[in-house]
């Protein structure tokens, strides 16, 4: 089956009570039992529901594996994975990553003896010397927020199939439609579902897909004993974004792509990050594996003090100063002060986050209406 028809179908089959195309929510709490112990396969709706259910199903099939579970939130999936672990066990994780999974790692999971080491995943010597005895999961994002820096996911499978780790991909800036992690030889796909999957702004959620079945077990008690589950009616917005996820991402792709190379040209603009262009260092692996670029951009003013960066991020008018990413409208955000606020300013400058970096989520609309915008806001 077709990627785009897959993408449609996945997970949606007729309400059998009535006959409905859409999945309906079932907003409920609990279920009634027909004695102690026999039910319809449904017990209490912290453990089950037939929307999540549905929306599992669709996400598993969208990403070539065989289970999935959705979480609140991206940050809740991340800490599930975590819950895996043991006092004493260390995560090799990628030195240029989102800030709430730094912040988790670092202030939370730190406390109870696991140990991070920040690695930079684009080297693969590098994280193959930092594999240890005590290394039970790498965790990679790949392209990498904000920086886009690409990693390769079949080296790092190898690598952690060397002392029996764990590899965990988060998967949300390529989303299903241009990267399959599970495909390249990892054993989890991360997703926080707010961004392409959801795609229009409007809900917070995780997901965690995977196909080893004893994997599944423990994540899904994980995710049954703390609760770190959606609604339904979050879930319903899901499963709807998801149906429009390879028409949303091929605009995105061909925005981005536009805008990269427009400000790559600007007389004003000193460095353009996004893996598509064919001298980036990470070109080679991008293009081997995902189908396409995706539309994320970070930049650098060649004037990038505090005052110009500021009068740029605050004079866009289609671009939305806000946090976040992934939905059909274009957001600028300054990661410093922002989505990776939590990372130490020393951390940020030596990964090569700096100061004046602005991060781009370039949405749908006309890609020349958002170059005009651009344009105008840098002078």
């Amino acid at each position: 089956m077709k990627l785009a028809t897959k993408i449609i179908h996945a997970g949606a089959e007729p309400d059998p009570s009535t006959g409905a195309i859409m999945t309906p929510i079932f907003q409920t709490s609990t279920y009634v039992q027909e004695a102690p112990g026999k039910n319809k396969g449904y017990e209490y709706a912290r453990s089950q529901n037939p929307t999540r259910k549905a929306l599992e199903d669709a996400l598993a099939i969208i990403e070539n594996g065989k289970y999935a579970l959705a979480f609140g939130s991206g940050v809740a999936a991340t800490d599930s994975v975590m819950k895996l672990l043991n006092p004493g066990d260390e995560v090799i994780a990628a030195n240029d990553m989102y800030g709430g999974s730094y912040r988790l790692f670092t202030k939370v999971w730190e406390r109870y003896g696991i140990k991070f080491i920040m690695v930079n995943t684009g080297d693969v010597a590098a994280v193959d010397a930092a594999i240890t005895a005590q290394t039970k999961l790498i965790w990679v994002e790949t392209p990498t927020n904000p920086l886009m820096n690409i990693t390769d996911i079949a080296a790092m499978a190898a690598i952690a199939k060397k002392v029996n780790a764990l590899l965990c991909v988060d998967n949300t800036f390529a989303s299903p439609y241009l990267q399959n992690p599970l495909d390249l030889g990892a054993d989890i796909v991360m997703h926080s579902a707010t961004k392409y999957l959801s795609g229009h702004s409007d809900v917070i959620q995780g997901a965690l897909i995977m196909n080893d079945t004893d994997l599944r077990e423990k994540l899904y008690f994980i995710q049954k004993s703390c609760g770190a589950v959606p609604g339904p009616m979050d879930c319903f917005l899901v499963l709807r974004g998801i149906k429009t996820l390879h028409v949303r991402m091929k605009q995105h792709c061909e925005n981005g792509e536009k805008i990269a190379r427009w400000l790559r040209q600007h007389p004003k603009v000193a460095k353009v990050y996004w893996p598509g262009f064919e001298d980036s260092a990470g070109y080679a692996v991008a293009k081997k594996q995902m189908r396409g670029f995706g539309g994320m951009i970070s930049f650098e003013l060649k004037d990038d003090s505090e005052k110009e960066v500021t009068r740029v991020l605050s004079s866009t008018h289609l671009f939305s100063l806000a946090e976040s990413l992934g939905g059909v409208e274009s957001l600028i955000n300054h990661p410093a002060s922002m989505t990776h606020a939590s990372i130490p300013r020393e951390e940020r400058i030596k990964n090569g986050l700096s100061d004046g970096l602005i991060r781009l989520s370039v949405g749908i609309e006309d890609a020349d209406d958002l170059i005009d915008d651009l344009n105008k806001a840098i002078g």
